[in-house]
């Protein structure tokens, strides 16, 4: 099955990139949101990014050509003809069933569903629909266009065929498919990353070491382009704590419960880049301030 549409819901950081590598790839995309001002803004910042690979000779088509292949809407209408449809909002289960009922009623009998949860187990997600089996995950990584991997999740009821849509799908948009073939919470690579980060916390909680020099080491040691604490501020602080609610919510395993600092830290609204401060603070243009 190609696909030639996709719909995107939930117009943000993680939304906004998936809707630029689509249309890099040449797929046409609506993308959606209930605020109009949030695509807006990530229309702006995929017109910026494009125009900056476009520079660095990395894309050959023209700018408009690209930006041509996405809409932006506010309506469920836009959801019309699209044959693959992620959710990528917030870490609420809640809010995503209503998004999977609605995305029921308002797309083909043929479309396949998606999730870009990091965290939620898919069979949670899917479990309110009435065909399952057409619901897969598809866990991006931040910034989506810069990251070449991309996880292909089976919940227990997704069917092979989905899972071959949904690798075939990261393939053709140039990133590299990693399967995970059992619906744990964290899914593959969370699980490893996120241990790594709260360990990082903890230290940190502990006076062990500072922000600057666990990420310095961190990168210096391991090769890493981003040390994790710069990686929980660019993800967001409240996304890092939602997976790992998530996790041990539904593992109860104590090592994943989120580290006190990180509580109080989300509780303040200290939430990364976005917020302007997280473990680091940082100018209005992204840019961290010097100390």
């Amino acid at each position: 099955m190609a696909i030639s549409k996709v719909l995107i819901v939930g117009g943000g950081l993680m939304g906004s990139g998936i809707a630029q590598v689509c249309a890099q790839s040449g797929i046409q995309v609506s993308l959606m949101d209930i605020d109009q001002e949030i695509l807006n803004r990530g229309l702006k910042n995929i017109s910026w990014s494009v125009s900056k690979l476009i520079e660095k000779g990395k894309l050959k088509e023209p700018l408009e050509t690209i930006m041509g292949r996405i809409q932006i809407g506010t309506d469920w209408k836009n959801a019309a003809g699209a044959s693959l449809a992620i959710e990528a909002v917030f870490e609420k289960l809640q809010i995503k069933h209503e998004i999977f009922k609605k995305l029921e009623e308002v797309c083909g009998p043929e479309t396949v569903f998606a999730t870009n949860t990091s965290a939620i187990p898919i069979t949670e997600i899917a479990a309110i629909s009435k065909r399952p089996e057409k619901v897969l995950g598809l866990h991006f990584f931040n910034p989506v266009p810069m990251m070449e991997v991309v996880e292909v999740i089976k919940g227990v009821r997704t069917s092979e065929e989905t899972m071959k849509v949904g690798v075939d799908f990261v393939n053709a948009i140039g990133k590299v498919p990693i399967r995970v073939e059992s619906d744990v919470p964290g899914f593959l690579l969370n699980r490893i990353n996120l241990v790594g980060y709260i360990e990082a916390i903890r230290l940190l909680e502990q006076g062990i070491g500072t922000v600057e020099d666990i990420d310095r080491g961190v990168r210096l040691a391991f090769g890493r382009r981003m040390g994790p604490l710069e990686t929980g501020d660019l993800v967001g602080l409240d996304v890092s704590y939602g997976a790992l609610t998530a996790i041990y919510e539904e593992s109860k395993d104590p090592h994943y419960y989120p580290p006190q600092l990180l509580r109080r830290k989300v509780k303040l609204g200290e939430l990364g880049r976005k917020t302007g401060r997280g473990w680091y603070e940082y100018n209005p243009d992204g840019s961290k301030k010097e100390k």
